[in-house]
Protein backbone atom coordinates (compact mmCIF):
# COMPACT_ATOMS: atom_id res chain seq x y z
CA UNK A 1 0.00 0.00 0.00
CA UNK A 2 1.28 3.59 -1.32
CA UNK A 3 1.74 6.14 1.46
CA UNK A 4 0.19 9.37 0.14
CA UNK A 5 2.19 12.19 2.34
CA UNK A 6 -0.11 14.90 3.96
CA UNK A 7 0.73 17.48 5.86
CA UNK A 8 0.37 16.16 9.57
CA UNK A 9 -0.32 12.26 8.93
CA UNK A 10 2.26 10.32 11.27
CA UNK A 11 2.52 13.65 13.49
CA UNK A 12 1.52 13.15 17.26
CA UNK A 13 -0.65 16.21 18.46
CA UNK A 14 0.54 17.02 21.82
CA UNK A 15 -2.38 19.02 23.81
CA UNK A 16 -0.87 21.88 25.43
CA UNK A 17 -1.79 22.76 29.17
CA UNK A 18 -4.21 25.58 27.96
CA UNK A 19 -6.94 23.39 26.13
CA UNK A 20 -9.73 22.29 28.42
CA UNK A 21 -11.57 20.90 26.20
CA UNK A 22 -12.27 17.86 28.05
CA UNK A 23 -12.40 15.46 25.42
CA UNK A 24 -8.54 16.58 24.63
CA UNK A 25 -7.05 18.28 27.51
CA UNK A 26 -3.45 16.32 28.43
CA UNK A 27 -3.72 14.32 25.20
CA UNK A 28 -1.95 13.17 23.06
CA UNK A 29 -3.50 11.99 19.31
CA UNK A 30 -2.14 10.10 16.45
CA UNK A 31 -3.10 11.46 13.10
CA UNK A 32 -3.83 9.11 10.98
CA UNK A 33 -5.28 11.11 7.88
CA UNK A 34 -4.77 14.58 6.84
CA UNK A 35 -6.26 16.62 3.91
CA UNK A 36 -8.44 19.29 2.40
CA UNK A 37 -11.30 17.82 3.99
CA UNK A 38 -9.96 18.04 7.46
CA UNK A 39 -7.92 15.34 9.87
CA UNK A 40 -8.70 12.39 11.70
CA UNK A 41 -6.58 11.08 14.74
CA UNK A 42 -6.32 8.91 17.27
CA UNK A 43 -5.66 9.91 20.86
CA UNK A 44 -3.20 7.15 21.96
CA UNK A 45 -2.95 7.99 25.97
CA UNK A 46 -6.38 7.59 27.49
CA UNK A 47 -7.69 4.05 28.80
CA UNK A 48 -11.06 3.45 28.06
CA UNK A 49 -13.36 1.35 30.72
CA UNK A 50 -12.86 -1.73 28.92
CA UNK A 51 -10.65 -4.53 28.09
CA UNK A 52 -9.21 -5.88 24.59
CA UNK A 53 -11.09 -9.27 26.03
CA UNK A 54 -14.21 -7.47 26.69
CA UNK A 55 -14.64 -6.21 23.18
CA UNK A 56 -13.48 -9.40 21.51
CA UNK A 57 -16.11 -10.74 23.57
CA UNK A 58 -18.97 -8.46 22.48
CA UNK A 59 -17.94 -9.42 19.09
CA UNK A 60 -17.74 -13.13 19.49
CA UNK A 61 -14.21 -13.33 18.88
CA UNK A 62 -12.53 -16.22 21.28
CA UNK A 63 -9.04 -16.44 22.22
CA UNK A 64 -7.34 -17.98 25.43
CA UNK A 65 -4.85 -15.53 25.12
CA UNK A 66 -4.80 -14.22 29.39
CA UNK A 67 -2.45 -11.51 28.76
CA UNK A 68 -4.06 -9.81 25.64
CA UNK A 69 -7.48 -10.35 27.23
CA UNK A 70 -6.43 -8.28 29.81
CA UNK A 71 -4.95 -5.12 27.54
CA UNK A 72 -6.63 -2.30 27.98
CA UNK A 73 -8.47 -0.40 24.98
CA UNK A 74 -7.55 3.21 24.32
CA UNK A 75 -10.44 5.67 24.24
CA UNK A 76 -9.14 7.24 21.07
CA UNK A 77 -11.66 10.20 20.86
CA UNK A 78 -15.19 11.84 21.00
CA UNK A 79 -16.35 10.68 17.22
CA UNK A 80 -17.43 7.11 16.86
CA UNK A 81 -17.09 5.56 20.04
CA UNK A 82 -18.93 2.83 19.56
CA UNK A 83 -16.48 1.91 16.66
CA UNK A 84 -12.93 0.13 16.68
CA UNK A 85 -9.31 1.72 15.62
CA UNK A 86 -6.45 -0.56 15.06
CA UNK A 87 -3.44 1.55 14.94
CA UNK A 88 -0.47 -1.79 14.51
CA UNK A 89 2.83 -2.04 12.31
CA UNK A 90 3.72 -4.39 9.94
CA UNK A 91 3.72 -5.10 6.39
CA UNK A 92 0.41 -6.74 5.75
CA UNK A 93 -2.85 -4.98 5.00
CA UNK A 94 -6.02 -5.67 6.40
CA UNK A 95 -9.26 -4.88 5.29
CA UNK A 96 -9.85 -1.20 5.58
CA UNK A 97 -6.57 -0.41 6.30
CA UNK A 98 -4.86 2.78 5.84
CA UNK A 99 -1.20 3.89 5.64
CA UNK A 100 -0.42 5.91 8.29
CA UNK A 101 3.38 5.68 7.21
CA UNK A 102 5.36 3.58 6.16
CA UNK A 103 4.91 -0.29 8.28
CA UNK A 104 2.10 1.72 10.46
CA UNK A 105 -1.59 1.85 9.87
CA UNK A 106 -4.69 2.26 11.18
CA UNK A 107 -7.25 -0.50 10.44
CA UNK A 108 -11.36 -0.62 11.51
CA UNK A 109 -11.86 -4.47 10.36
CA UNK A 110 -13.19 -7.51 12.25
CA UNK A 111 -10.08 -9.35 10.80
CA UNK A 112 -7.17 -7.98 12.29
CA UNK A 113 -8.97 -8.36 15.98
CA UNK A 114 -9.54 -12.19 14.93
CA UNK A 115 -5.71 -12.41 13.57
CA UNK A 116 -4.73 -11.05 16.75
CA UNK A 117 -7.17 -13.09 18.78
CA UNK A 118 -5.29 -15.82 17.05
CA UNK A 119 -1.94 -14.98 17.70
CA UNK A 120 -1.90 -14.08 14.12
CA UNK A 121 -2.06 -10.51 13.96
CA UNK A 122 0.66 -7.44 13.59
CA UNK A 123 3.68 -7.45 16.43
CA UNK A 124 2.41 -4.57 17.92
CA UNK A 125 -1.21 -3.01 18.45
CA UNK A 126 -2.95 -0.28 19.69
CA UNK A 127 -6.79 -0.82 19.94
CA UNK A 128 -9.05 2.14 20.46
CA UNK A 129 -12.77 2.74 20.52
CA UNK A 130 -13.63 6.19 19.09
CA UNK A 131 -11.42 8.66 17.09
CA UNK A 132 -11.17 12.45 17.37
CA UNK A 133 -12.09 14.06 13.68
CA UNK A 134 -11.58 17.77 12.56
CA UNK A 135 -13.40 19.42 9.96
CA UNK A 136 -11.40 21.66 6.41
CA UNK A 137 -9.22 23.89 8.61
CA UNK A 138 -9.87 23.48 12.01
CA UNK A 139 -6.71 21.90 12.71
CA UNK A 140 -4.71 24.35 11.43
CA UNK A 141 -7.17 26.79 13.15
CA UNK A 142 -6.19 25.44 16.78
CA UNK A 143 -2.63 24.91 15.47
CA UNK A 144 -2.59 28.32 15.22
CA UNK A 145 -4.19 29.17 18.58
CA UNK A 146 -1.46 27.42 20.01
CA UNK A 147 -3.98 24.78 21.28
CA UNK A 148 -1.43 21.43 19.95
CA UNK A 149 2.02 21.01 19.53
CA UNK A 150 3.21 18.58 17.01
CA UNK A 151 6.13 16.02 17.11
CA UNK A 152 6.81 12.87 14.62
CA UNK A 153 5.33 9.62 16.01
CA UNK A 154 7.31 6.50 16.66
CA UNK A 155 6.94 2.88 17.56
CA UNK A 156 7.88 3.07 21.00
CA UNK A 157 5.31 6.25 22.13
CA UNK A 158 2.96 4.16 20.11
CA UNK A 159 3.36 0.84 21.55
CA UNK A 160 5.68 0.91 24.09
CA UNK A 161 5.52 3.35 27.05
CA UNK A 162 2.90 3.26 29.67
CA UNK A 163 0.15 5.61 28.83
CA UNK A 164 0.80 8.54 31.36
CA UNK A 165 4.26 8.24 30.61
CA UNK A 166 3.19 9.37 26.49
CA UNK A 167 2.34 13.05 26.54
CA UNK A 168 5.33 14.10 28.56
CA UNK A 169 7.40 11.78 26.38
CA UNK A 170 6.54 13.04 23.04
CA UNK A 171 6.98 17.14 24.50
CA UNK A 172 10.51 16.13 25.58
CA UNK A 173 10.99 15.12 22.39
CA UNK A 174 10.85 17.96 20.82
CA UNK A 175 12.62 19.58 23.94
CA UNK A 176 9.23 20.92 25.61
CA UNK A 177 9.03 20.10 29.62
CA UNK A 178 4.74 19.99 30.05
CA UNK A 179 5.30 20.17 33.53
CA UNK A 180 7.32 23.31 33.56
CA UNK A 181 5.28 24.43 31.09
CA UNK A 182 1.66 23.56 32.88
CA UNK A 183 3.50 25.40 35.72
CA UNK A 184 3.84 28.97 33.71
CA UNK A 185 0.79 28.65 32.20
CA UNK A 186 -0.70 29.92 35.32
CA UNK A 187 1.48 32.67 35.84
CA UNK A 188 0.93 36.04 34.30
Amino acid sequence: MPVDPTPLANQLLIALPALTDPNFAGSLALICQHDEEGAMGVVVNRASEYTLGEVFEQMGIDSDDALLRAQPVLAGGPVHPERGFVIHDGDRGWDSSLAVADGLYVTTSRDVLEAIARGDGPARVAVALGCAGWGAGQLEQELTENSWLTAPADAELLFALPLEARWQAAAGRIGVDMQRLADYAGHA
